[in-house]
């Protein structure tokens, strides 16, 4: 008995040294493990404020492999995952020796493969190396990879990189990109039936494959229902309601909202996984939608885009360079939110607004809208029709131009050029080539962001806001573009144009351009916390007859009001120092614009009494009417004579007269100018 225990207790040790020596030396081997990379490449995404996908970019290989951690992922599918592939994966170490024990069993029973053994570490193990699944060398070499992460790894970090990196047929990896290519949302929330098929999927990705093996995929996530509602992960009611789910048979595109400014930020950011910008992507959603159906009733070769900024922040919240990235006859390749084109007459409120500031002008100021020339620059207006006197403000609204040309003449155009720069503008002139008076309808560069940043400094009382598009960008202001006053009078100007026709919107302080040959339709506005900008015609800058901006730009511009907010925020109220009177009430050199240096009229000759001349003697008879005529000079006339006005159409260029009887009659002629024509004649 002794000498049996002896031998029993020798054995033992004998086995207990060589259990030691294996433990010691599968450590070892363990430790000495070279793992592969762990750092896999990601797709690199861009995300509005909130988080949202915008954009993704496949990784080098053409794979959509999308950054998402375990938070991001629904609950119900982990569990799902976990109760499926790997009941004891909280428990083992790497490696499920239990199921490697029981699979090779059942091999030895029944001849063939039954059962898996491997578990999710050793999945993720496989993945990394992209390794063979059958050999026996293979799979000695996950679970030897499989040890090791475990040493260097969470579970949790283990999940994460099985999220990352499993199949799910195509060029589909990691559950992100899945569940948003079949179902058309992120993992976040999902219901049992989608948890299911993306639990399933992996096993099989091309032979389950919902597109091209649909009843493969529905049988195969049945089979998950059913196992993870036998392990208690599901009720069996839920799993029940979840097989009459319908299984997606395409899948779906990627988000690909904002490209234009998303490639840009990329291009910019190189070597970052996540950019995310200002946008807010519903908005931007609503918009895209917005401007491709607006565009399909335009000429299939024009283009356009809107940009939108939040101009308290300067955050841009929308960019659309064009409807369609891919309309290749529309070049909706090229961002259009960044193009140098001609802005029309959408300068002419910073033109005011400089007049104002300076003391020039008042909104209630009368203000002479007739045919003039400024040196060898004779402007004309839009419809070549000519208001005579009306009030500041009404020539604004109206957008006349020569009213704004004269106000320019003695603002000066280098001074708006300066407070372009002031507002972020970097405006483009002919190489060589000062600016002049025809830089107040159009003739410069800008782009349509330049433009909607100089609104948004005028809808912010004159202050510059630096226009941002990422979300980590601080805010930046500038030096003042207008004063207070000056920027308040033209909103309070601009809110009362008349809107576009059928216009749901109110309150929209906005004006409308078009540039010279009808290149560039535009049309910009804000209201008390938005500013936004559209614009419209060929990217090749070849003309489109009949193209305007009140017709085409303004509809969309008041539409994208619509989509933003249900009803637009109140403008400002006035500053103290606004003076806010009637004309009469005004101090008496703001009552009618002079200019600050002689404006010579179009018609730059004198008046001259044509008929009859000066001493003639005029026989009409008894009952007759005297007819007078003038050349040159320039329209409205006033006719006296002797001495008392003639009631007349002033714009006409001859008046007929009754006189009482025979006798000498003095005429006399004043143009608009005051110069003035005089005539003695006899009449008989």
């Amino acid at each position: 008995m002794r000498r049996w225990l002896r031998r029993a207790l020798k054995a033992g040790a004998v086995c207990a040294a060589l259990a030691l020596g294996g433990w010691v030396a599968l450590d070892r081997w363990v430790a000495a493990t070279e793992l592969p990379p762990l750092d896999v490449p990601l797709s690199v995404t861009v995300e509005d404020r909130g988080g949202r996908l915008l954009r993704a970019y496949t990784v080098a290989d053409g794979r959509w492999r999308l950054p998402v951690s375990l938070a991001e992922v629904d609950r119900g599918y982990v569990a799902q995952l976990v109760a499926y592939e790997d009941k004891r994966f909280y428990d083992h170490s790497g490696v499920d020796f239990l199921a490697l024990v029981r699979a090779a069993w059942q091999a030895a029973v029944n001849g063939r493969v039954v059962s898996g053994a491997s578990t999710l570490t050793m999945q993720v193990a496989r993945l990394l190396e992209e390794g063979p699944t059958g050999d026996v060398g293979g799979k000695i070499r996950q679970i030897r990879v499989a040890l090791a992460l475990e040493r260097r790894l969470s579970k949790d970090e283990i999940l994460a990189l099985y999220l990352r990196l499993a199949p799910y047929g195509g060029n589909l990896e990691g559950v992100r990109a899945a569940s948003l290519s079949w179902f058309g949302k992120e993992p976040r929330r999902l219901t049992p039936a989608e948890a299911a098929l993306l639990v399933a999927l992996p096993q099989a990705p091309e032979g389950r494959r919902p597109d091209r093996h649909h009843a493969a995929a529905k049988a195969a996530r049945d089979r998950v229902l059913d196992r993870v509602a036998e392990a208690g992960a599901l009720a069996a009611d839920e799993a029940a309601a979840a097989k009459v789910e319908a299984v997606p048979r395409a899948t779906r595109p990627f988000p690909m909202l904002a490209p234009h400014l998303a490639d840009r930020a990329v291009a910019e950011a190189p070597g970052e996984g996540v950019v995310r910008l200002t946008l807010d992507g519903h908005v931007q959603a609503r918009l895209e939608d917005l401007l491709r159906d607006r565009a399909r009733q335009m000429d299939p070769s024009l283009s356009a885009a809107v940009l939108v900024v939040d101009h308290r922040t300067g955050e841009v919240v929308a960019s659309l360079g064009s409807p369609d990235l891919f309309d290749t006859r529309r070049r909706g390749f090229v961002d259009m939110t960044r193009a140098v084109r001609s802005p029309g007459s959408t300068l002419k409120p910073l033109i005011y607004g400089l007049g104002f500031e300076m003391g020039l002008a008042h909104p209630e100021m009368m203000i002479e809208d007739r045919p003039m020339s400024f040196g060898a620059y004779a402007p004309t207006n839009f419809d070549n029709i000519y208001r005579g006197l009306v009030p500041v403000r009404r020539a604004l609204q109206l957008s006349l131009n020569i009213p704004a040309v004269a106000v320019l003449d003695s603002v000066g155009p280098a001074h708006l050029v300066a407070r372009m720069k002031r507002a972020g503008a970097a405006p483009q002139l002919p190489p060589g080539e000062a600016p002049g008076l025809a830089i107040g309808l159009g003739g410069i560069g800008v782009t349509l962001r330049e433009l909607v940043a100089l609104y948004a400094a005028m809808a912010r009382g004159g202050e510059a806001v630096v226009l941002r598009d990422r979300a980590d960008a601080p805010l930046a202001t500038g030096a003042p573009v207008l004063s207070p006053v000056a920027a308040w009078y033209i909103g309070d100007i601009l809110v009362g144009a008349p809107p576009p026709a059928g216009a749901a919107q109110k309150g929209i302080a906005y004006k409308t351009g078009t540039s010279y040959g009808h290149r560039d339709a535009w049309a910009v506005g804000f209201d008390g916390r938005h500013a936004i900008g559209v614009w419209i015609g060929r990217p090749d800058a070849a003309a489109s007859p009949g193209m305007i901006g009140i017709d085409m730009a303004a509809p969309i511009l008041f539409e994208a009001f619509g989509r933003l907010k249900p009803k637009p925020e109140p403008l400002a109220p006035p500053p103290g120092e606004a003076l806010t009177v009637s004309n009469p009430e005004l101090p008496a050199p703001l009552r009618r614009f002079r200019g600050a240096g002689e404006i010579i009229l179009s018609d730059h000759a004198e008046p001259e009494i044509a008929f009859p001349p000066d001493g003639a003697r005029v026989e009409i008879g008894a009952g007759g009417a005297l007819v007078v005529k003038v050349r040159d000079g320039a329209p409205p006339f006033t006719w006296l004579i002797d001495g008392r006005p003639v009631e007349a159409f002033p714009w006409d260029r001859e008046v007929s007269w009754m006189p009482p009887g025979p006798g000498f009659v003095s005429i006399s002629v004043i143009d608009a100018r005051g110069d003035a024509a005089r005539a003695r004649v006899f009449v008989e």
